[in-house]
């Protein structure tokens, strides 16, 4: 039998990755040539099997550490490793300063240039960059009304949404969406569609009334199951918005909503895509079906498998990049001379 090195093995297309871990109290290491996590039982240490070249996201939650070695391989694997607070959320022991999670892409300076050269050619303009966003804003309504309509998951959890209002208030949005001037006022018609949004929400599972906690706020300690399902699972669309922006080469600093200087942008940029129609309502479902967070968490993953949502990620921003930036018309007329 001919001996093979795990380099030889190719490599799953971070699209088709099937895992996204959350871990906490444990530690991750190498053992044996696999990336493991050990977790504590008694008196007996449980070793644990993470399959990296089928996983996209590695986030690290409270009580973790991790080696070298194993950093090393995640990276050689293209996974991409984030740390976080307790449950994914970016809070740290209750401290008053919001800490977004630390994102440690792997480091590979030899990945395709393609899309970023686009991507850059437009980004500098604020009318192109504009536009930009707005085709982000389409994509996540196309995304929305699909899922809401047609998970069957979502169905058998209980989520009945009033279609009629949904459809109504999608069509409303886009409209706005359309007029938006200026990103202020796409952000502001964001906010508004994402709270209609909760209210539709809580009314398809019977939740009663929400309110939405922002992160930071002292009354964070007594959160509701729905707020808290909330944090959890925009950190998993992080990750997988983080992974399609390293897997297509464009740095996370070139949002086209967030802002042209906020760390990361691009990252919410690309998790919205997805959060309010994969997100939103699994939280709430799971919050009615008394789900803890590790059943939530399955929820999601599934979901985001089920629905390729990291394929959508990706397709949107090559979208995107290849419709807006473009280059320009060279001017040929001095040669003719």
């Amino acid at each position: 039998m001919q001996d093979f090195n795990p380099s030889d093995l190719k490599t799953v297309l971070h699209s088709k990755r099937a895992n996204l871990y959350y871990l906490e109290h444990c530690r991750v290491l190498v053992n044996g040539g696999r990336v493991e996590y050990v977790t504590e039982q008694g008196k007996q240490q449980l070793y644990w099997n993470i399959p990296i070249a089928n996983t996209t996201t590695v986030l690290l939650g409270t009580g973790t550490s991790i080696t070298q070695a194993a950093v090393r391989e995640l990276a050689k694997a293209g996974v991409m490793l984030g740390f976080c607070g307790g449950g994914g959320t970016p809070l740290f022991a209750g401290a008053e300063q919001v800490l977004e999670v630390a994102w440690m892409p792997p480091q590979s300076e030899y990945r395709p240039t393609e899309y970023l050269q686009h991507w850059v050619r437009f980004w500098f303009d604020d009318g192109l960059r504009l536009q930009a966003a707005k085709q982000f804003q389409h994509a996540r309504l196309v995304r929305l009304q699909q899922h809401w309509n047609g998970s069957k998951a979502l169905k058998e959890q209980g989520f009945t949404p009033d279609l009629a209002t949904l459809e109504a208030l999608l069509r409303s949005s886009a409209s706005a969406q359309a007029q938006a001037v200026d990103h202020t006022a796409l952000m502001t018609e964001e906010a508004r569609l994402t709270k209609q949004l909760y209210r539709l929400a809580a009314g398809a599972t019977r939740y009663g009334d929400f309110t939405r906690v922002k992160r930071g706020d002292p009354a964070t300690e007594n959160i509701d199951a729905a707020n808290k399902f909330l944090d959890h699972g925009n950190y998993l669309a992080y990750g997988l918005g983080a992974t399609a922006c390293w897997v297509l080469g464009i740095p996370h600093g070139l949002a086209v909503l967030h802002g042209k200087t906020r760390r990361g942008g691009l990252v919410f940029d690309v998790a919205d895509l997805i959060k309010d129609a994969v997100i939103l309502p699994q939280a709430f479902a799971s919050a009615m079906k008394g789900h803890d967070e590790q059943e939530f968490r399955q929820r999601c993953v599934e979901a985001l498998i089920r629905t390729e949502s990291l394929d959508f990620m990706i397709d949107t921003l090559k979208a995107t990049a290849l419709t807006l930036g473009q280059p320009m018309a060279t001017n040929t007329a001095h040669g003719a001379a």
